[in-house]
């Protein structure tokens, strides 16, 4: 079953997630819903304050893989860095340029509680960066220059307004 996915202005998006300490049928639950509403919603990541749960656990996706990663940890990240404009499940609409590492090894746990230790490039690093910022609080708008936040957040109350 598809969860809802929260919108910017939510509060549970600006808050910090969480350690997952038990690994049980209801964290396994949780992953199989998560990946299912971000198929649904045709995502690539999704992390668990995205759906109103304050939990370290993110799902993320490939065309090759699908990833849940609990407890995620970035341990290293790449040195050389790239702009790329990203967009939100959680900002519907809404994309910016964001400056990231273009590599990151990730370490955490599987739904069963067994350890993982991922390195990722590309496009799963970058997903990894994101949904790791959620689990902290943090959003794509927190994480581009001044100007794109502004021009952003114009165009959400332009349409908030359109739809009024």
């Amino acid at each position: 079953m598809a969860l809802d996915v929260r919108t910017f202005g939510d509060p549970v998006l600006k808050t910090r997630a969480a350690p997952v300490e038990t690994f049980d049928e209801a964290l396994a639950h949780l992953a199989e819903e998560m990946l299912t509403t971000m198929r649904e919603h045709e995502g690539v990541g999704l992390a668990a304050n995205q759906v109103g749960r304050l939990k370290r656990i993110l799902v993320a996706a490939t065309e090759e893989e699908e990833y849940v990663v609990v407890n995620p940890l970035i341990e290293e990240v790449a040195e050389t860095t790239e702009m790329v404009v990203e967009g939100c499940l959680s900002i519907p609409g809404i994309q910016v340029e964001v400056e990231r590492p273009t590599g990151v090894t990730v370490s955490g746990q599987d739904a069963t509680g067994a350890p993982l230790r991922i390195e990722a490039s590309g496009l799963l690093a970058r997903i990894f960066q994101h949904e790791i910022d959620h689990l902290n609080g943090v959003l794509i708008l927190d994480r581009t220059d001044r100007e794109s936040r502004k021009a952003a957040m114009r165009e959400m109350r332009e349409r908030l307004l359109a739809q009024s």
